[in-house]
C-alpha cells in the first residue's frame, strides 16, 4: 500500500464511518479499485483504520463522556453482543472482507431499508436510554459484522426500534463505535503483532499512523454533518445512494469485470 493509496482510503473511512452507507465496504470498493494487494497490512488497515475515525467523538463529544459510570455501563452492555460474536467468528469475517459481491448485495438491501426506515420508525420525543434499550441496540449492532451493512446504519435503527429519535440514536451509535472500534482495532493490532509482525515492517506502520490522522480529521467534519442532515431531512438520500452503489457493483460482476486482485 502507497502513501496516496492510504491516504485516500482514510479520507474515505472518514467521510463514510457515521454515514449509513458501509464504511468497510466502501474501503473495500476502494482498495480493489486503487489496486491495493489483499495482503495482511492491508486487512489490518481496513479494521485499524476506524480507530482514528471514532476518535473525533471523544473530541466532539468529551463533555458527554464524563458522565460517569451509569453512561460506560450502557456502552459496554450495548457492546457485549457484538464483541462476542466477533470473537467467535473472526476469521469468517475476516473471509468476508475479500467479496465485493457480498459488499455489493448487503449495500443494495440495508439501501432499500433506508428507503423507508422514516416510515416505519420515526420517534419525535426523546426517552431514556436504559440498559434494555442498550441490550438490543447492542444486538442490532452485530449484524454490521456483515461487510456492506454499516455499522451506522443497523445501530441508528436498532436505536429507532427502541423509540429514540434520531438524533439520540445517532449519537449513541457514535458512543458505541468507541468501545467497540477500539476493541476490535486493538484486537487485531495484538493478533498481528503476536502472528505476523512483519506487517509492521517496511514503513507500514507509519502508513497506518498516516491513514489514522487523516481519518480522525475529516471525521469530525462527517459527524457535524450527519447530525445536521438526519434530523432535518432522514435517510432516504442515503438508502438511493446505497441501492445506485450496489446495483452498479451487482451489473459489474454479473458482465464479468474482474473486481478482484490478484
Amino acid at each position: 500500500m502507497t502513501t496516496l493509496q492510504a491516504i485516500l482510503i482514510a479520507i474515505i473511512e472518514g467521510i463514510t464511518e457515521f454515514l449509513p452507507i458501509s464504511s468497510t465496504g466502501h474501503m473495500i470498493i476502494a482498495e480493489h479499485v486503487l489496486g491495493v494487494p489483499p495482503d495482511d497490512f492491508t486487512k489490518l488497515f481496513t479494521v485499524c483504520i476506524q480507530f482514528g475515525a471514532i476518535l473525533s467523538v471523544l473530541v466532539l463529544y468529551w463533555k458527554r463522556f464524563l458522565q460517569g459510570i451509569p453512561f460506560y455501563t450502557k456502552l459496554l452492555i450495548a457492546f457485549v453482543p457484538a464483541a462476542i460474536i466477533g470473537f467467535l467468528f473472526g476469521d469468517a469475517i475476516d473471509a468476508l472482507l475479500e467479496s465485493v459481491a457480498v459488499v455489493a448485495v448487503t449495500l443494495l438491501l440495508g439501501g432499500i431499508v433506508l428507503l423507508y426506515i422514516d416510515k416505519w420508525l420515526d420517534p419525535q420525543v426523546e426517552v431514556e436510554i436504559t440498559p434494555k434499550r442498550s441490550f438490543m441496540i447492542g444486538l442490532f449492532q452485530c449484524i454490521a459484522l456483515v461487510p456492506g451493512v454499516s455499522r451506522s446504519a443497523a445501530t441508528i435503527i436498532g436505536g429507532m426500534a427502541q423509540q429514540l429519535t434520531r438524533k439520540q440514536a445517532a449519537e449513541f451509535s457514535f458512543f458505541l463505535a468507541v468501545p467497540t472500534m477500539a476493541a476490535a482495532s486493538g484486537y487485531k493490532l495484538l493478533k498481528a503483532w503476536k502472528e505476523a509482525p512483519e506487517v509492521f515492517s517496511n514503513g507500514n506502520l507509519g502508513t497506518l499512523l498516516l491513514g489514522n490522522v487523516v481519518a480522525f480529521i475529516v471525521a469530525v467534519l462527517a459527524i457535524r454533518f450527519f447530525i445536521g442532515w438526519l434530523t432535518k431531512h432522514g435517510f432516504r438520500v442515503f438508502g438511493w445512494y446505497r441501492i445506485a452503489v450496489g446495483l452498479a457493483l451487482l451489473v459489474m460482476l454479473g458482465l464479468g469485470v474482474d473486481l478482484s486482485v490478484h
